[in-house]
């Protein structure tokens, strides 16, 4: 029994570290993303991280006006695994990558302040379960 017990708690802790470990790998991708090849956008600090399995994790931001922004989103070596919507507070669609073969990032500039809620999820085709990790920046 107690050989049973300290085997539960080995895979329950493996799992842990597995998840972290994957999540902050996809972390350090997802900045390279955010910042592009000519280093044009910075980060507004925050990480949007969630483990998903067969759901969407929802974040709320708010855009201010005059400003350029990205979103980037990755879930792994295939940076189309990611589906993100953005909405605004009713539900009313402003854009989804869904449109764009899942683009794994996405730039706007928006023409007055706007408080949105941002939707991500796995696309269920590529796949069904894992870490999704996506950031938001503003150009320099």
């Amino acid at each position: 029994m107690k050989k049973l017990i300290l085997l539960s708690l080995y895979l329950v802790f493996a799992g842990t570290v597995s998840y972290g470990q994957d999540c902050e790998a996809l972390v350090k991708v997802c900045e390279t993303i955010l910042k592009g090849k000519d280093n044009r956008f910075v980060s507004d600090g925050q990480v949007y991280t969630a483990f998903l399995d067969r759901e969407n994790a929802e974040f709320k931001t708010t855009f201010f006006g005059g400003s350029t922004y990205r979103i980037a989103a990755t879930a792994g070596e295939d940076d189309t695994y990611v589906i993100f919507t953005v909405t605004d507070l009713d539900g009313n669609p402003i854009f989804t990558n869904r449109d764009y073969k899942n683009a794994n990032y996405w730039d706007f500039k928006v023409p007055s302040t706007i408080p949105v809620i941002i939707r991500t999820e796995l696309d269920p085709d590529k796949k069904v379960t894992g870490c999704a990790v996506m950031m938001i920046g503003f150009k320099r």
